[in-house]
């Protein structure tokens, strides 16, 4: 009898710890996405994608909708720093200080999105110099608004963030933006899109270079840059799902 309630007791604690194994989340992801707007949809898809990856994964996300809660304890928290189409502008003093420490000093990884490069005077505000050079340097001069569909093709074949994806590979509509200049003298690039697919065919280029997956190694956090960033129909994309995927798991270090 002894021995019996003895094993039960075992596998009591056995099952115990499974189950709080189970329940303690890997790593924690804060996701900073727009309330509204024309990239609300890709961040409703982008939440609903983000929480089935997580619950399968054991990770945790939380998400916010402005920059008001981010101080240095607030970042503390988290592993990730997911910036869901969300501009480099009218952020508060006290989450402007903290981010860029969190980068500097490597506190954890970062993945950008999209709007992460709409960087340039815009809606009144002026522009955040320290993202401008993690960034690699660049300034939003225009976009294809009507959209394109065309093909992104993998520069960097070894990198980590690009096992599984496909060479090359369509994306069937965005709105691709033209900087500046090309960011490839600061950071070191992984995709880049190939004007030539574009479809209907633009004026509106970046004459050849067009990088639109990168990474800058001139910061301690590990971090990354996706440019796609503003439909839906994105996440019914396999190589980009795989290109997520990857990019979380390498810049929260796991």
């Amino acid at each position: 009898m002894k021995k019996i309630l003895f094993l039960s007791v075992i596998c009591l604690f056995s099952i115990c710890t499974v189950w709080a194994q189970q329940k303690t989340p890997r790593f924690k992801v804060i996701a900073l996405c727009e309330n509204g707007g024309n990239h609300v949809e890709y961040s409703k898809a982008a939440r609903v994608w983000l929480d089935q990856l997580a619950a399968t994964n054991n990770f945790a996300v939380d998400y916010i909708q402005n920059t008001d809660q981010i101080d240095d304890a607030f970042l503390a928290q988290y592993q990730l720093f997911i910036q869901l189409d969300y501009a480099p502008y009218a952020w508060k003093e006290k989450a402007v200080t903290a981010f860029q420490k969190y980068i500097e000093q490597g506190k954890g990884g970062w993945i950008g999105f999209h709007h992460a490069t709409l960087i340039g005077e815009f809606d009144g505000y002026p522009m955040w110099t320290w993202f401008y050079r993690f960034m690699g340097r660049i300034k939003f001069q225009n976009y294809i608004a009507t959209f394109a569909r065309a093909t992104v093709k993998v520069e960097d074949k070894k990198h980590p963030v690009m096992k599984g994806v496909s060479s090359s590979f369509p994306v069937a509509k965005e709105e691709w933006y033209v900087y500046d200049q090309s960011p490839r003298p600061n950071v070191h690039v992984l995709a880049t899109v190939d004007e030539s697919t574009y479809e209907p065919a633009s004026e509106i280029k970046m004459k050849g270079d067009h990088p639109v997956v990168w990474t800058n190694p001139e910061y301690k956090a590990k971090n990354i840059y996706i440019f796609m960033g503003h439909a839906p129909e994105l996440f019914q994309n396999k190589d980009y799902t795989t290109l997520f995927r990857n990019a979380i798991f390498w810049a929260a270090g796991k």
